[in-house]
C-alpha cells in the first residue's frame, strides 16, 4: 500500500528500476522520481498521501506555431493522419451494442447483463459475442448465426439513419482535422455493415473519410495492430505520423503495437483502466479533444491565447450544409446563439469569467481540504519540494546486465563525489521525548555514530510495510557483524496506531527485532520530506543522508547501497561497531506465555458437528475445538509452506477461514505464504490450491495451483451453490475467486488501484486492502471490510461491481483518510480500519471495527450503524458489552442467533458476545486442553495419551487369545446413510508399541459400516489396541455430520486360543441445541 504524498528527490535510477513484471496486466507502476518539468496543471492539483503503485507523470511537449500544416514537427513529432475508432469514439454505440447482444442471448435462454460484454469491447463482434458465450459456458455456440441475429436487432432497433448516436463534437473535430490538412480514417473492429449503419445514424457521411477499415478483411483484430497498420498503408502515411483515438483497452494496446500515438477517451472505461495500456493522454470524450491535442500533444495554452479560440467556429463554418446532420447542427447552433448567456454578460466579460471561476475553484479547494484534512496533516514543505523538484536522474544510470561488483563500484564512486561536495542533508536527531521499542532510546550523535543506518518509515496497518519486513531481515542477517542498523520509524496513519502499546503488539505480531521509535507526531517524516509508506532513508556514519527510496521490491537496491557504503566508509576508517542497548519486546511480554494462542486472526464454525476453527496466526497453525472451547486437534505448528498430514504441515501466519460442510473441508487464507490452502478433515491432510509462497503481482489470474501466484490473501468465504471460494486479496486491493470444480483462481472484482471507488463492473471498482469478507446468499452479494478506506462495501456476485454501505469517503475515492469512531447513518458513520465482517441470520452485518476496539452492527438497508460491544479503548475486560474492552478484534463468526465468537487479536483470546433484549454481554471462552505448540519428536505408532473432547470411547474386553479378528460394525439410525463423498475410516494404535500387531493399520469402512482386522499378540503380557474411527454420515438433503469413536480393546494374560471380537456402535445424531444452550448459559466462560 505504499501511500505516496510526493516522490523522493535524493535517489536515482539505480534504485528506481524495481516495478511489477512487464507482463502483469496490473495498473502501471509509478516511478519513484518525477521529471523536473511538471505541467502547471499537475502542479496545481492537491495531492493526497498515497501508497501502492507510484504516480505516472508525463511532461507535455511545447506548442508549435502553425496549426494548419500537414506535417507538424517538434517534441511532439510529425502528425499527418488521425485514425478514429467508431464505437465509443465517433458514435455513442457501445451501450446499444451491449443491449442488442443481451437480446441475442436472451433469445437463446442465457441470462447475461450488459456488464458482461464490457471486457470484450473493441475486439470485434465475433469475440464480443463469443467471449461472453465462453464465459457463460454456452455449448454449441454458433458465432456466425449469433452475429447475424445481432446485426438484425442492432440495425432495426438502435442504428436507424440520423438517429443521433454521434458524440457531440465528433463532426467538429473531423472538420478541424481536415482543415489542418490531416488525413482521416475510421479504423474499427466492427464489421463494415455496422460501420456504415453507425456513421449514417450519427450523421457522418462516408465521404468525410479518406479511408474506412473494418473487421471483415482481417483475421487478427484488436489488440493486434493489423487494422491500424492497414489504415496507415491505405492513407500512405507512416505509423509514426498517425494519431489514434480509442475508447477500448484493446484498441489502445493495438495502437501501441502499431507504434502509433494514442489518445484515449473514457466513454467506456475509467481512466485508470485505460492507463494500463499507456495512452499518451486521456480525455473524457471526443468533444474534449482539441485540434491542438492532436497537433501539439496537448500543450495548447500559447496557441489558444494567440488565436483567441477562433479555430472551432472557423473549422465548422467551412463545413457544407450537407455534412451537418440534424442533431450535431442543432446542438452547435444552440450553443453559439444563447440569448440567456449573452444577457448575463458571460460571453462578453472575461473579468466575470475569471471572478466567478476563481470563486468556484476556491470553494472547491476549501471543500476538498476540509474533506481531506487528515491526509493534509501528512504533507510537509520538504515533501512538497521533493514532489515538485524531482531528483537527479543520471548519477546512478546503469547498463542492462551490469554485474554486482561494477554497480557497487559505481555507488562508491558516487559516494566519493558526494563526500567532496559542499551540500548535503544531515539526518535530524531523534527527539528525546520519543518512546522506543526493542531498545533503550538511541541518538544518532551517540549510539549510531559510525554506523550505516536504514531508517524504515512504516505504519503497521500498511500491507506493503509488512511485505518489506523479509527484506529488512535479509539485510540484518547479511550484515549482522558489520556496523549496520535498521531503525523502524513508526509514522502512524490511523489514530490508534499512535498508541505505544498498539505498536508493541505489532512489533510482537510481526516479529520485528530491530529498534523501533514511535514518531507519532511525524517529526522525522517532515524533516526528511518523506511522503509514502514504506520509505527507506539510508544514512552514512557521519549522519549524512545518502539515499531515499519508497515502495516495496527494493531488496537488491538496498543491499547494493548498504554494501557499497560499508566498503566505502570502512576504507576511510569512519565506521565504529559499538554495541547497541537492545532489549527485545518478545523476551519480556507476558502475553506470549500466558495464552495458548498468539494473535489469532479469524474464525469459522461447523455448527452441525459442534466445532470451532481458529487461525492461531502467529503460531502458524489452525486450532480446532468444540464450541465450548475443548481441544479437538491442531493442524500445523511451524512456519513454512508444506502440504501433507496434520502433524507435518506448515503455515505462515494464516488468517481467513471458510468451512465447506458438504465435504468436511476448511479453506485457509495462508496470508504470508501468499497461498490458498485446503484442510481435508476426512483424510487429515492439507494441500495447496493456489500460490507457491512467493508474493505475486498478477492482477488478472486464471491459472491453476502453484502456477497462480497470490498476494497476501487475508480472508475467505465459501459459496456452496457455486462451489467457489471468494478471497479478499489485501496485498493488491482486489477480490478474487477460486473455482472448486476446475481449480482456476482469478480476479473477481477490483482493478488493483488502491481506492475507495464503487462501480457498476469489476473493472471500474477499486478497493483499499480488503481484509474481511462475508456472503449473503439471498441478495447475491459479498460484504467487504475495506480496511484502508475504513468502509464497508457490497459486491454484486453477478457483475463484480460494488456499492458503498458505510464509513470512508463516498465523495473522493482517493481519500483513504476519512476515519474515526462515530455511529450514525450513511455518510455520518466513521470507522477505523475494520478487519472483520459477518452477515448474520438477523439480516444485519456485524463488523469488527478493529482500530476502534469495537464490534458494530450495520443495517444494510437503512445503513445505520450502532456499537454492540467495546468502549473505544483497547483493553481486556469482560462484562456488559458497552463497558467491556477488546483490543483490535480482527474476526468474528455467528454461532447462533444473537451469539457471536470474536477473535480478540491483541489480547490473544477468543471472546463471546451474547445479545439479548436487555443488552449484551462479553465473556472469554476458556480454551480447555489447548497448548502452545512445541516441536514434536518422531512418534512411534503407540497409544495416544489424550483423545479429543468429541470422541466417544467404548471399552471392550479383548480376552486372553493370542490372535484373532476384530470386526468393526458401525450403524446409523433410520433416515441417515453413510457419506459417499467422505468415506468413514479407521486407524490403529497399540500400547505397548510392540506388544501386539493389528492389520490393516488403517483403512475405510464399507458402505454398510463394516471392516475386519486381524490381530496377533507378540507378547503374553497385558496389552491394549485402540481402533480410532471417524464416521461420516448424512441425512437426506442435509449437510453431513461426523462422529469420532474409539474402541479400547484390552487383552489379558495369554491363553492359547483364537478369538472373534465384534466392535459394535450405533451413531446417535448430534443435538446441536444442547451445546448452544450450554454456551448461552456461560459454560467454560471466564468472568
Amino acid at each position: 500500500m505504499a501511500r505516496q504524498i510526493a516522490p523522493s528527490r535524493s535517489f536515482h535510477p539505480l534504485l528506481t528500476s524495481r516495478h511489477y513484471p512487464p507482463t502483469s496486466p496490473a495498473p502501471p507502476p509509478r516511478p519513484i522520481l518525477l521529471p523536473k518539468a511538471l505541467s502547471r496543471a499537475t502542479a496545481a492539483a492537491p495531492r493526497l498521501p498515497r501508497r501502492g503503485r507510484r504516480d505516472v507523470v508525463a511532461a507535455s511537449a511545447p506548442a508549435s506555431s502553425s496549426p494548419k500544416t500537414e506535417a507538424v514537427t517538434g517534441a511532439w513529432g510529425k502528425v499527418s493522419a488521425v485514425l478514429f475508432d467508431m464505437d465509443g469514439v465517433l458514435c455513442n454505440s457501445e451501450e446499444p451494442s451491449r443491449r442488442a447482444a443481451v437480446s441475442v442471448f436472451a433469445e437463446m435462454g442465457v441470462d447475461v447483463t450488459v456488464e458482461d460484454f464490457i471486457p470484450f469491447g473493441g475486439t470485434g463482434e465475433a469475440n464480443f459475442l463469443g467471449g461472453v458465450a465462453r464465459l457463460k459456458g454456452v455449448k454449441d455456440f454458433n458465432t456466425e448465426n449469433a452475429k447475424k441475429r445481432f446485426f438484425e436487432i442492432y440495425l432495426n432497433k438502435y442504428a436507424k439513419p440520423n438517429s443521433g448516436i454521434g458524440f457531440p463534437g465528433a463532426l467538429e473535430l473531423i472538420m478541424e482535422c481536415k482543415n489542418a490538412g490531416l488525413k482521416i480514417a475510421v479504423a474499427s473492429s466492427a464489421d463494415r455493415i455496422k460501420v456504415d449503419a453507425n456513421l449514417s445514424a450519427a450523421g457522418l457521411p462516408v465521404s468525410l473519410f479518406d479511408a474506412i477499415v473494418s473487421a471483415d478483411a482481417f483475421e487478427n483484430l484488436k489488440p493486434a495492430p493489423d487494422i491500424f497498420l492497414a489504415a496507415s498503408k491505405n492513407l500512405g502515411v507512416g505509423t509514426d505520423e498517425c494519431i489514434v483515438i480509442e475508447d477500448a483497452l484493446a484498441g489502445v494496446q493495438a495502437a501501441k503495437a502499431a507504434k502509433m500515438r494514442c489518445i484515449a477517451v473514457t466513454t467506456t472505461l475509467e481512466e485508470d483502466e485505460l492507463q494500463q495500456a499507456n495512452p499518451v493522454f486521456v480525455r473524457k470524450d471526443i468533444g474534449d479533444i482539441s485540434i491542438n491535442d492532436i497537433l501539439y500533444g496537448g500543450s495548447n495554452a500559447y496557441h489558444n491565447e494567440c488565436t483567441e479560440n477562433t479555430e472551432n467556429s472557423s473549422s465548422v463554418g467551412n463545413a457544407t450544409p450537407g455534412t451537418l446532420s440534424g442533431a450535431a447542427n442543432a446542438e452547435f447552433v444552440e450553443n453559439t446563439n444563447s440569448p440567456s448567456l449573452k444577457d448575463q454578460g458571460f460571453l462578453g466579460s472575461r473579468r466575470d469569467i475569471l471572478r466567478y471561476g476563481s470563486l468556484g475553484i476556491s470553494f472547491s479547494c476549501l471543500f476538498f481540504t476540509i474533506r481531506n484534512w487528515k491526509a493534509m496533516q501528512f504533507a510537509s514543505p520538504k515533501g512538497l519540494l521533493n514532489f515538485f523538484t524531482g531528483g537527479n536522474s543520471s548519477i546512478f544510470a546503469t547498463n542492462e546486465g551490469e554485474s554486482l561488483s561494477s554497480r557497487v563500484q559505481q555507488i562508491k564512486k558516487y559516494l566519493a563525489d558526494f563526500e567532496t561536495g559542499v551540500s548535503a542533508t544531515y539526518v535530524p536527531e531523534f527527539p528525546r521525548k520519543l518512546d522506543w521499542l526493542n531498545t533503550a532510546p538511541l541518538q544518532f550523535g551517540r549510539d549510531l555514530k559510525g554506523r550505516v543506518v536504514v531508517l524504515d518509515f512504516w505504519t503497521y496497518c500498511c500491507i506493503n510495510c509488512m511485505h518489506i519486513l523479509p527484506d529488512l531481515e535479509f539485510l540484518e542477517k547479511k550484515y549482522k557483524d558489520k556496523p549496520f542498523t535498521v531503525v523502524g520509524v513508526h509514522s502512524a496513519k490511523f489514530d490508534n496506531e499512535k498508541d505505544l502499546e498498539a505498536i508493541r503488539s505489532a512489533v510482537l505480531r510481526y516479529n520485528v527485532t530491530h529498534p523501533v521509535v514511535n514518531d507519532g507526531d511525524m517529526y522525522l517524516w517532515r524533516e526528511l520530506g518523506v511522503n509514502s509508506w514504506p520509505t527507506f532513508v539510508v544514512t552514512g556514519p557521519n549522519g549524512k543522508v545518502l539515499a531515499q527510496i519508497s515502495g516495496e521490491g527494493h531488496r537488491k537496491d538496498l543491499d547494493e547501497v548498504v554494501g557499497a557504503a560499508l566498503e566505502f566508509y570502512d576504507e576511510r576508517k569512519l565506521l565504529q561497531n559499538n554495541s547497541l542497548p537492545l532489549a527485545l519486546e518478545k523476551d519480556r511480554d507476558s502475553r506470549l506465555t500466558n495464552s495458548p494462542l498468539k494473535f489469532p486472526g479469524k474464525l469459522a464454525i461447523d455448527v452441525q458437528n459442534n466445532r470451532l476453527f481458529i487461525s492461531d496466526s502467529n503460531h502458524n497453525r489452525i486450532v480446532v475445538t468444540n464450541l465450548e472451547g475443548e481441544f479437538i486437534c491442531q493442524v500445523g505448528s511451524s512456519e513454512g509452506l508444506l502440504d501433507g498430514q496434520f502433524d507435518t504441515v506448515s503455515f505462515n501466519r494464516p488468517q481467513g477461514l471458510a468451512y465447506n460442510s458438504k465435504k468436511n473441508i476448511l479453506y485457509v487464507a495462508d496470508t504470508e505464504n501468499h497461498a490458498l490452502r485446503e484442510i481435508d478433515f476426512v483424510n487429515e491432510t492439507v494441500r495447496t490450491l493456489a500460490g507457491n509462497g512467493t508474493k505475486g503481482s498478477d492482477y488478472k489470474g486464471g491459472g491453476h495451483g502453484a502456477n497462480q501466484v497470490l498476494n497476501s490473501p487475508w480472508d475467505v468465504c465459501y459459496a456452496p451453490s457455486e462451489e467457489t471460494v471468494y478471497i479478499a486479496m489485501a496485498g493488491q486491493h482486489q477480490i478474487w475467486k477460486h473455482n472448486i470444480r476446475d481449480g482456476v483462481t482469478e480476479v473477481f472484482s477490483g482493478n488493483g488501484y488502491e481506492k475507495n471507488q464503487n462501480g457498476s463492473s469489476s473493472t471500474n471498482t477499486s478497493f483499499a486492502q480488503p481484509s474481511g469478507i462475508s456472503l449473503d446468499h439471498e441478495l447475491q452479494e459479498l460484504f467487504v471490510a475495506d480496511s484502508e478506506s475504513s468502509s464497508i462495501r457490497a459486491v454484486n456476485l453477478k457483475s463484480g461491481g460494488s456499492r458503498w454501505l458505510a464509513g470512508g469517503d463516498p465523495t473522493f475515492p482517493d481519500n483513504l483518510f476519512r476515519f474515526g469512531d462515530h455511529d450514525g447513518t450513511g455518510s455520518d458513520v466513521l470507522l477505523q480500519h475494520p478487519l472483520g465482517v459477518v452477515y448474520a441470520s438477523d439480516k444485519q452485518i456485524y463488523v469488527a471495527d478493529s482500530y476502534n476496539h469495537k464490534i458494530k452492527r450495520l443495517d444494510p438497508v437503512t445503513k445505520k450503524v450502532t456499537t454492540v460491544a467495546g468502549t473505544g479503548r483497547a483493553g481486556y475486560k469482560d462484562g456488559p458489552a458497552l463497558s467491556a474492552q477488546l483490543s483490535e478484534p480482527a474476526g468474528l463468526v455467528e454461532v447462533g442467533e444473537g451469539r457471536f465468537l470474536v477473535a480478540d487479536t491483541n489480547n490473544s483470546a477468543i471472546r463471546y458476545i451474547v445479545l439479548n433484549e436487555g443488552g449484551a454481554d462479553v465473556r472469554t471462552l476458556d480454551l480447555t486442553g489447548v497448548q502452545t505448540p512445541s516441536p514434536k519428536p518422531k512418534a512411534l505408532r503407540r497409544l495416544r495419551r489424550r483423545l479429543s473432547a468429541d470422541t466417544n470411547v467404548i471399552n471392550v474386553d479383548g480376552g486372553s487369545s493370542m490372535e484373532g479378528y476384530l470386526s468393526l460394525a458401525i450403524s446409523v439410525p433410520d433416515g441417515y446413510h453413510f457419506s459417499k463423498e467422505a468415506r468413514s475410516k479407521f486407524d490403529v494404535e497399540t500400547e505397548p508399541a510392540n506388544a501386539i500387531e493389528i492389520e490393516p493399520a488403517n483403512g475405510s469402512l464399507d458402505s454398510d459400516g463394516l471392516a475386519s482386522l486381524k490381530f496377533k499378540r507378540t507378547s503374553s503380557s497385558s496389552s491394549m489396541g485402540r481402533i480410532n474411527c471417524k464416521v461420516y454420515y448424512c441425512k437426506e438433503d442435509e449437510v453431513c455430520l461426523y462422529q469420532s469413536v474409539a474402541f479400547d480393546v484390552k487383552f489379558q494374560e495369554e491363553v492359547p486360543s483364537q478369538a472373534q471380537i465384534t466392535l459394535a456402535y450405533t451413531v446417535v445424531p448430534r443435538d446441536n441445541s444442547g451445546s448452544s444452550q450450554l454456551i448461552a448459559a456461560g459454560k467454560n466462560l471466564k468472568v
